[in-house]
This record gives structure tokens, C-alpha cells and sequence, in this order.
């Protein structure tokens, strides 16, 4: 039951997925080269460690992230079974809480320039900004 597909895929919207995911991991990767040497697996301070708002950074504050999530939910929507949408579930909850630690670091470490930055480019999706008055002096995005 876990492995019957939901829903049955076109080959056209198969290759459509392949696409997004494609675009998904290249987001990725074009972000992890953009941050160069201020990249690490984990949450850490490093030399030189400042704000980047430049490239895949102006458009989401968290674009690897960003860029795994859809190319997980791409796989998912081509896929369509259970297990594989309770992964790409799973994993997006993981990313977003992962994301929300990094935010509280960033915070700690870069203060107003970080908070100035969290104000102009939202957190995981593009272009969807934060509501002016509903965040404002509370904690993480």
C-alpha cells in the first residue's frame, strides 16, 4: 500500500519533475558556491563571517535548503506513494527547523545586519514576504 502510486503520472508531467528537480538542485549548488568558504555542514562561525545577500541569498535566506525541498517535492509529486511523500514531508520539517537554528545563530552572531537582511528576503519560499506587523520583535522567522 505504502508503494501503490496515489495518483498516475504522464510522461510529459514525469519530465516536467525531472526538470524541477534539476532546477531544485541546481539552486542548490549554484548556493553553495556562491557562499564559498563561509559554507559548513554545521552551524559554526567562520572567518570572515558576514551577511550575504547576493545571488541564490537575495531571493531566499536559505536557498540550499530552499532548493532540496523542491527538488524533494518534485520526486514526490512524480512518485506519488505514500512513503516517498511522507520523506519529502519529513525531510522539508527537518530543513525548516535546521533553518530556524541557523536563524537564531546568524541572529546571535551578525545582529541588526542579519535582522535588516531577514526583513527583505524571506526565509525558504521566494518572493512570499512576512507580514510587516505580525513578526516584528519576535524570534525567529
Amino acid at each position: 500500500m505504502m508503494h501503490q502510486p496515489l495518483w498516475q503520472s504522464s510522461a510529459g508531467f514525469g519530465w516536467t519533475m525531472v526538470a524541477v528537480t534539476v532546477i531544485g538542485l541546481a539552486f542548490c549548488w549554484w548556493a553553495r558556491l556562491h557562499l564559498g568558504s563561509l559554507w559548513s555542514a554545521g552551524v559554526s562561525r567562520k572567518e570572515g563571517h558576514r551577511v550575504v545577500d547576493t545571488g541564490p541569498y537575495g531571493i531566499v535566506r536559505h536557498p540550499i535548503y530552499s532548493g532540496a525541498i523542491l527538488g524533494m517535492f518534485a520526486t514526490a509529486a512524480f512518485r506519488a506513494t505514500p512513503n516517498v511523500i511522507a520523506v519529502a514531508l519529513l525531510l522539508t520539517l527537518f530543513f525548516a527547523l535546521k533553518a530556524l537554528v541557523e536563524e537564531r545563530f546568524l541572529r546571535e552572531e551578525l545582529g541588526d545586519a542579519y535582522d535588516q537582511y531577514r526583513r527583505r528576503v524571506p526565509m525558504l519560499v521566494p518572493f512570499l514576504k512576512r507580514r510587516a506587523s505580525s513578526r516584528q520583535g519576535h524570534g525567529d522567522s
